[in-house]
């Protein structure tokens, strides 16, 4: 039950305070009051929008909550001890720079949960793929007969896993926004899987992407570096035991391919674990998430014969190359989640081998660079479909070479690409932008496209 006309009686009274104001009503603010509110503490929560999406959860669990609705309030800001913010809320919000520079704490769920877990954390970023390793990571503690809780940017927000008892183990998937507001963190084993250029309409320069990414690193623990990466040496901390994954031949200690008789191995050292051809997922960039996976399995001691059993079976989740149909030796493959060029450039690297790609791109380009598209897309792609708010910035980086037609929506392109296809040919959704000029989420535009392919 809402007090609204309390709440606004109460905005002039001059003893207003709070223990703790949350900035955003989702899935992570809800679970910071449940956790807050459990302690005792007094609390309000103020969000910009006037029906957030967890509004009626909270209303149903607790009565009498501290709703400032419509604007992130500023008078609340300066009333509490400290703020929670969500990770989606920039700290470069107005009403939270101006707590900032009057000294008040603003912390994300992620800091509230490292003061207070106990059991070893496996902690996993990147700009692609960090929910696939997190994934096959978390089969492999299951298989090992581990008690893992995994959470954080995938599946449960990480203080809702505090509500459960004490796992043998945490696994976390954590993004850059996540990360500004964490300081305490101090995983057993952390790893950056990748950097390219995203979030810019977040960051003012990728070296600050770059510098919220590293903070995962805090702490002591084993640090988890890309070789093949350029930015992971910046990343290096000295005195700090780390190790590497490479799609090169690795050292001693770390994670690579080795080639014998003709056969491409995923080793530790020397010592093979699995195949090239064995694994479900393809593409050099799984190849690369897999070695990651298994570089945090064996922090844990996890065994190379638990590694190689899982990576056997694990085919992907949804919207991550995720293969559709296959009709008339012409296959059509899901890849919603490539929201950066990255990950898009990654996608068409990694299956340009298995057919002549048609590729379906565009959305939202958060401000990002486009202009690494064009050399990939020229070398590999048959045609680009292109829609969406930036379609146009995508055709305009592209070369005169590149066959393009602008489509309206998902369908269209869809429909486009089946009549353009012939046997041999792979059709790829992989926008390198986000969907949230047309689609609620990737999730909803992957979708949208598995239905599309299937009606065909």
């Amino acid at each position: 039950m809402l007090c609204i006309e309390k709440e606004i009686m109460t905005m002039n009274d001059t003893d207003l305070h709070y223990d703790a104001v949350i900035v955003g009503l989702g899935k992570t603010g809800l679970s910071c009051f449940r956790y807050l509110f459990n302690q005792g503490l007094s609390l309000a929560i103020t969000d910009s929008r006037k029906s957030p999406p967890e509004l009626e959860k909270l209303n149903a669990e607790f009565n009498d909550v501290h709703l400032y609705l419509g604007e992130i309030n500023k008078e609340i800001l300066l009333a509490s001890d400290k703020i929670i913010i969500s990770p989606g809320i920039s700290l470069d919000e107005k009403n939270i720079k101006v707590a900032i520079e009057k000294k008040i704490p603003v912390l994300g769920d992620i800091e509230l949960f490292s003061q207070k877990a106990s059991a070893p954390i496996l902690a996993i970023s990147g700009s692609n793929g960090k929910s696939t390793v997190t994934s096959i990571v978390a089969e492999m503690a299951q298989e090992a007969g581990l008690r893992a809780h995994t959470g954080g940017n995938i599946g449960t927000p990480v203080l809702d896993l505090l509500r459960d008892n004490q796992p043998d183990l945490y696994i976390l998937e954590l993004s850059s926004f996540q990360l500004e507001t964490t300081f305490s963190l101090n995983a057993h084993a952390s790893v950056v899987l990748n950097i390219s250029s995203d979030h810019m309409d977040r960051y003012s320069s990728i070296q600050d992407y770059v510098n919220a990414k590293r903070r995962i690193f805090s702490g002591d623990g084993l640090m988890i570096l890309n070789k093949d990466e350029k930015y992971s040496k910046s990343m290096i901390v000295k005195n700090r035991k780390n190790i590497y994954f490479t799609l090169s031949e690795p050292d001693e200690k770390s994670f690579g391919l080795v080639k014998y008789n003709n056969e491409t191995w995923l080793c530790h050292g020397k010592n093979k674990i699995i195949t090239k051809d064995q694994l479900k997922i393809k593409g050099d960039h799984n190849i690369s998430n897999a070695l990651a996976a298994m570089a945090l399995a064996h922090s844990v001691n996890i065994s190379s014969d638990v590694m190689c059993s899982v990576l056997k079976n694990f085919s992907g989740l949804e919207h991550r190359c995720q293969l559709v149909k296959s009709h008339n030796n012409i296959n059509w493959y899901n890849d919603s989640k490539a929201t950066n060029v990255g990950a898009c450039i990654a996608s068409i690297e990694g299956l340009h081998k298995f057919g002549n790609i048609i590729l379906i791109a565009g959305g939202d380009s958060k401000g990002s660079d486009l202009f690494g598209l064009n050399k990939v897309i020229e070398k590999y792609v048959k045609k680009v479909f292109l829609l969406g708010i930036d379609a146009n910035k995508i055709s305009q980086v592209l070369s005169t070479k590149v066959d393009q037609e602008f489509v309206s929506d998902i369908n269209e392109a869809v429909q486009s690409a089946n009549k353009l296809a012939v046997p041999g040919d792979l059709i790829l959704l992989a926008p390198a932008c986000s969907s949230l000029d047309m689609y609620q989420n990737f999730k909803e535009r992957g979708d949208a496209f598995t239905a599309a392919v299937n009606a065909l």
